[in-house]
């Protein structure tokens, strides 16, 4: 039976040797089983070798010019060919020389003078082994696009859950804006807000480790889901064409909350998804007030997420520039002018400075995405 590492061509070994005579008895031991090439110093190996790379290298340690071992080492700091080994061929029989010789890359020693069957054995292991390790390296490399692969599969079916969870979320954030009486584009334009906020606030210093574009995808796609608790509220309160009472009012304040524990159960399920933890704290927290007298926790200042702060604008914005059953369209300058005399109050001071810089920016928005 035919060893299945036996090689189906000749393997090509360099012989490095300064000695004429040691070069010829190398050569006639190996030269039956192999494809020997002689070289006669350190400089025309390491030639050699870069323009043919061999499967085994015979290297004398004792040369002019470059020592075995400065041969070896230039040979490990190749990248092409520091995996071929290199066995030392010498007769120093010093054990601190055969130290050196392993410490510089050498695999094994043949000792001087030769016994044929010696040469022959270790010769053989150490081209073994290479093909061993050289298989290995084979099977890994596979093994590593296979895994690549699957890992690349596994990626576009969570895409595709995600894009198909994500469709769901948003087509439940439309129903609670049908149901609120407004069947336009209130949430697109809301993203595009916020992101503008968010493209601006992340320019500050203070703001710029915070705000990355991972943070600004999130929002975007979070900032829909600001109203899905509003799925819960009665329409006697949602289509009131007239002010609410104290009691419809804090009927209506629940869908903060509600909407939070909704996407809370999502994110119980689904803990690794950033958008969704955003989207929950955005539902819980657009309402809450920089003076600390909004709803439903009361929560005042920097202690209102971020992703809050900027949603409560922009939703405040639209809903001005918006016509409602319980009230008319503002003007853009009497939206802008509502805003501005809120900040601090309401709203984050930063906020509403570069609210008030980027205004016109909103304005396209608004103009862009106008009902239809």
């Amino acid at each position: 039976m035919t060893d299945a590492l036996t090689p189906t061509h000749k393997q090509n070994i360099l012989i490095v040797d300064d000695t004429p005579a040691n070069l010829m008895v190398l050569s006639e031991i190996l030269g039956q089983q192999y494809n020997v090439r002689p070289a006669p110093n350190g400089r025309l190996a390491l030639k050699a070798a870069e323009h043919t790379p061999p499967d085994i290298i015979l290297l004398d340690i004792t040369m002019p010019e470059m020592t075995g071992y400065e041969v070896c080492e230039r040979l490990k700091a190749n990248s092409t060919l520091s995996s071929i080994p290199v066995v030392f061929i010498s007769a120093l029989s010093d054990p601190a020389e055969k130290v050196k010789g392993f410490k510089v890359g050498g695999v094994d020693y043949i000792t001087k003078p030769f016994q044929i069957e010696e040469v022959l054995a270790r010769v053989h292991t150490h081209l073994k082994l290479r093909e061993c390790q050289q298989e290995l390296e084979q099977h890994n490399t596979h093994l590593e696009e296979l895994v690549q692969n699957q890992v690349q599969e596994i990626l576009a079916v969570n895409k595709k859950l995600q894009d198909a969870q994500m469709a769901i979320i948003v087509a439940m954030s439309k129903v609670a804006e049908a149901r609120d009486d407004n069947t336009g584009k209130h949430i697109e334009r809301v993203q595009h807000y916020c992101r503008a906020l968010a493209l601006q606030l992340r320019k500050i210093p203070e703001y710029g480790t915070i705000i990355n574009d991972e943070y600004i995808d999130n929002l975007y796609c979070a900032a829909p889901l600001h109203d899905i608790g509003k799925v819960a509220t009665p329409d006697a309160i949602l289509l009131k064409p007239g002010p609410l009472d104290q009691q419809e009012f804090e009927i209506m304040k629940l869908h903060t909350a509600q909407g939070a524990h909704t996407l809370q159960s999502v994110c119980d399920r689904y803990p690794e998804n950033t958008f969704i933890r955003m989207g929950r704290v955005i539902a819980r927290s657009h309402h809450e007030r920089w003076d600390g007298s909004g709803y439903p926790d009361g929560l005042s200042g920097e202690n209102i997420p971020l992703a809050a702060r900027i949603l409560a604008l922009a939703d405040v914005y639209d809903a001005l520039r918006s016509k409602r059953c319980y009230k008319k369209e503002f003007s853009r300058e009497n939206s802008r002018e509502i805003i501005a005399e809120v900040v601090g109050e309401q709203f984050d001071p930063t906020l509403g400075a570069l609210f008030l810089r980027i205004e016109p920016e909103f304005n396209e928005i608004c103009e862009g995405m106008r009902d239809s």
